[in-house]
């Protein structure tokens, strides 16, 4: 990031700022600059191929989740991209889907998981799209899912920055979130937050899940999948002899990675759709944050 950029915004994370990507790079968006014309745009269900393109291309985290719902922002004025959807060019996607935990979704005790509830898993809108345009979309992102019987979406936000080593330093890649556009534009309610936990970061900005490591420290299927990350990361490969267990921590200091601390997330649920305020929604309710915070 520029780092005239980077002084002016201070705390990006306060509730006036909202981001935005490019190849994985962020930039942020004053909410106050307004600008957002919608009738240049339309939100539409698309298939998963062209949806995780996007997402792999532009978000940090380069990852699609399990999704089962994926929605693309389009610019009605401009063609598509190769590949891309008719009706527009690509500049957002949201991905409504499956959590790591089933549990997350019992918030909603009266819907069925998966096909009544899911997770907002990716919200990724490219950086030429004005302020508020994340409000816009995901109001017609929930709409279109109540259509097909969606009730219930849980969604969260990390509070805890994210820092990308790159040649020339440090780039921050994100600042923490207190999921503004669920508790403020979107009416969620906050309750409170996930389980604190240790996490191990990655130096491009990413967590080794501890199932990801697992696979590597008992040569689990997929393990190898976990050792390409770590070789693209610069470690050294691994020994033809050489047990996982062994490897990993290795692997780990070889790369500098770090472990920190984690809070937890910032937890936001809402229902959506026909009698929604009919659905139960279980879990205490908290005032929404005010800020980020670790």
């Amino acid at each position: 990031m520029n780092p005239a950029v980077q002084q002016e915004l201070d705390l990006p994370h306060d509730t006036e700022w909202c981001q935005r990507w490019r190849e994985r790079t962020p930039t942020w968006r004053r909410r106050s600059d307004g600008g957002f014309d919608s009738s240049v745009y339309r939100v539409i269900q698309v298939a998963e191929a062209p949806a995780k393109r996007f997402v792999i291309k532009h978000h940090y985290s380069a990852s699609w989740p399990a999704v089962r719902l994926a929605y693309a922002l389009q610019r009605v004025d401009q063609p598509p991209g190769p590949g891309e959807p008719e009706g527009g060019r690509l500049v957002g996607v949201v991905a409504l889907g499956i959590p790591m935990n089933s549990a997350v979704l019992d918030v909603f005790p009266d819907l069925r998981h998966f096909r009544e509830s899911l997770e907002l898993s990716r919200l990724v809108l490219l950086d030429e799209c004005e302020s508020n345009a994340e409000s816009w979309t995901c109001a017609r992102v929930f709409a279109a899912a109540a259509k097909i019987g969606l009730r219930g979406i849980v969604a969260h936000a990390d509070p805890v920055a994210r820092t990308r080593m790159t040649p020339d330093g440090p780039v921050l890649i994100s600042p923490g979130h207190i999921g503004h556009v669920y508790g403020h534009a979107q009416g969620f309610a906050y309750l409170g937050r996930t389980r604190a936990r240790r996490l191990t970061v990655l130096p491009d900005a990413t967590v080794l899940s501890d199932r990801a490591a697992s696979k590597l420290r008992r040569n689990e299927p997929g393990h190898k999948g976990v050792e390409n990350r770590m070789r693209a990361l610069g470690a050294p490969a691994r020994r033809a002899d050489e047990p996982g267990a062994a490897y990993l921590p290795r692997a780990l200091e070889a790369i500098g990675a770090t472990t920190i601390d984690h809070g937890g997330n910032h937890k936001y649920a809402r229902t959506i759709g026909p009698g929604r305020t009919r659905v139960r929604l279980a879990g205490t309710r908290y005032p929404v944050p005010a800020k980020a915070d670790t």
